[in-house]
């Protein structure tokens, strides 16, 4: 399997999970400046997929940091109330 094959495979399987586990993500998946051409006639390579999928995991942490941090806030929040 050659580089180009290897990262559509992990776009795939990433945008999967997006969509099983975070479909409130998943739905910013369509907005994503990275699936938007600038150009008439994008060209679609190595680095135009690479670039991609780093998006998508950069997107995914973010959301995953996020997520933890409201976690984290409401959990003290709670144990303030039951004091």
């Amino acid at each position: 399997m050659n580089n180009l094959q290897k990262t559509l495979k992990e776009i795939s399987q990433l945008t999967k999970t997006i969509e099983t586990n975070y479909p409130e993500l998943y739905q910013f998946l369509d907005e994503s400046p990275m699936t938007i051409p600038s150009e008439g006639n994008p060209s679609i390579n190595k680095k135009t997929m690479q670039d991609y999928l780093d998006s998508l995991k950069q997107l995914l942490k973010h959301h995953l940091e996020t997520r933890k941090k409201i976690e984290n806030h409401n959990n003290k929040k709670q144990l303030s109330w039951e004091k």
